[in-house]
């Protein structure tokens, strides 16, 4: 049987270079700075700057893989339609785009923990659990009432986003000009882990920081040029983001010692209470809840439209595909995806949620590294960037090497991902009890234009 038939008109072509980097700074910036800071901290010491190096160091490796298979397909569909490709294997191509999937929602569970917090508790305070409810709530309604993030949007929460982190940037300057905070402290390691396990779990955790890049190949069939745009685009966005990264770590572990950063659900505005010049705390604990709320409700967004899309080419079952008569939003999925993002929530916190989201990321990285030597069989007419063959196949062998449990990821995380993904084949099955075998999946079609 073949899924997913019938001519959709094309996107339009209008997104430049300039607006491709934003977006994918965009993408890249959000909770993972603002919540994680004291969770790496917890791993490598004082020396906090050192795992989002390391992070971003192997985030390019397969960045080089993304940059040349968008080149040579320049559809949105991402590492599903590269794995279709490579393998041409319906059940793997589902299994990785069910993956993406349960990532974004992981993602976004940790996102609502980190907004239930320390920031949030500038304005009421609660548990953190109801905060967390609360606000995927919140999120749940705005998905519910089919509001969705346009570029523009996207550009502008960007810079707010960027605002808050260039504020710990300035306030890190303005601390070394004064002599104020211990800069030595920048290289102080975890004594219980040591430098180079403590840099290890570090970075598995700092890796969820620089998450988002894989998405800007969804743009693919709208940017102007994609062959010559995307790779100046994701690799200035992944430098970009690194560096603001490794400023801030390096200025909240100058100002505020590794404890407190530790303890903290909002690890950032301890460092702005601490400033040497006054920046108001409810301002930035309000652009602080902006970035960790537009990265839960962009991922739970993808996450309700992914699953529709599957419905819709009877990949799952069709109940899935189910649209409200009168909001014409996908209500099935939608519930569906936030009753996991709920268990989530509940059963896990920022760290954790966090690592299962990396973890999970983790192995589609290794398979599309995978999938771009294996494609290299398949040569297209127009021009594209080929990555040198090492970096990809030192980037699929890092991120299997970054999924070991040798981080320090704990057994809790391996379970959670492992039922996550087991959903997935419980819902195939069942799809292949009532439509038959699949041969051919349309992956271009699974994640519908919103």
């Amino acid at each position: 049987m073949t899924v997913g038939h019938g001519h959709q008109p094309a996107l339009k072509r209008v997104i430049g270079r300039k607006v491709l980097l934003l977006f994918v700074l965009g993408d890249i910036l959000g909770a993972g700075i603002y919540a994680l800071v004291g969770k790496v901290a917890g791993n490598v010491g004082g020396a906090l700057w050192v795992p989002f190096l390391v992070a971003f160091v192997l985030a390019a490796l397969t960045a080089t893989a993304y940059a040349e298979l968008v080149g040579k397909y320049p559809q949105a569909a991402g590492a599903a339609l590269y794995a279709n490709k490579a393998f041409h294997i319906p059940f793997v191509t589902f299994i990785v785009a069910f993956a993406v999937m349960m990532s974004g929602i992981t993602s976004a569970s940790a996102a609502a923990r980190a907004f239930g917090g320390r920031y949030l508790a500038e304005f009421v305070t609660v548990p953190v659990i109801v905060g967390a409810f609360a606000f995927l709530g919140l999120v749940t309604l705005v998905n519910f009432a089919g509001i969705s993030e346009s570029v523009k949007v996207n550009v502008t929460l960007t810079i707010i986003e960027a605002f808050g982190l260039l504020v710990i940037v300035a306030i890190g300057v303005y601390a070394l000009f004064t002599g104020e905070g211990e800069p030595g402290r920048a290289l102080e390691f975890h004594q219980a882990h040591g430098a180079f396990l403590g840099v290890l779990g570090g970075t598995a955790l700092a890796f969820y920081a620089l998450l988002g890049f894989e998405d800007s190949v969804n743009l693919a069939e709208e940017a102007r040029e994609p062959q010559k745009d995307f790779p100046p685009a994701l690799f200035g966005g992944l430098v970009a983001a690194a560096l603001i990264y490794m400023a801030v770590a390096f200025t909240a572990t100058m100002l505020v010692d590794t404890r407190t950063l530790v303890a903290s659900t909002g690890p950032l505005l301890e460092v702005v209470k601490v400033a040497g010049f006054a920046f108001p705390p409810k301002l930035f604990a309000l652009i602080a809840l902006l970035a960790v709320g537009n990265t839960a409700l962009i991922n739970m967004l993808m996450a309700s439209r992914l699953v529709y899309g599957m419905a819709r080419q009877r990949i799952i079952p069709s109940v899935f595909g189910a649209v409200h008569p009168t909001r014409a939003t996908p209500w099935v999925a939608i519930v569906f995806t936030v009753a996991i993002a709920a268990v989530l929530v509940s059963t896990g916190d920022v760290g954790p949620l966090a690592d299962t989201t990396v973890l999970l990321l983790l192995l589609v990285f290794a398979l599309v590294n995978v999938c771009v030597l294996l494609l290299r069989k398949d040569p297209v007419r127009h021009e594209h960037f080929v990555a040198p063959t090492w970096m990809p196949a030192l980037g699929a062998v890092v991120c299997l090497f970054l999924a070991l449990p040798i981080t320090g990821r704990t057994g809790d995380v391996y379970l959670r991902a492992a039922v996550l993904v087991g959903i997935g084949v419980v819902l195939w099955f069942i799809n292949r009890i009532i439509v038959g075998k699949i041969d051919e999946i349309d992956v271009t079609k699974i994640n519908p234009p919103e």
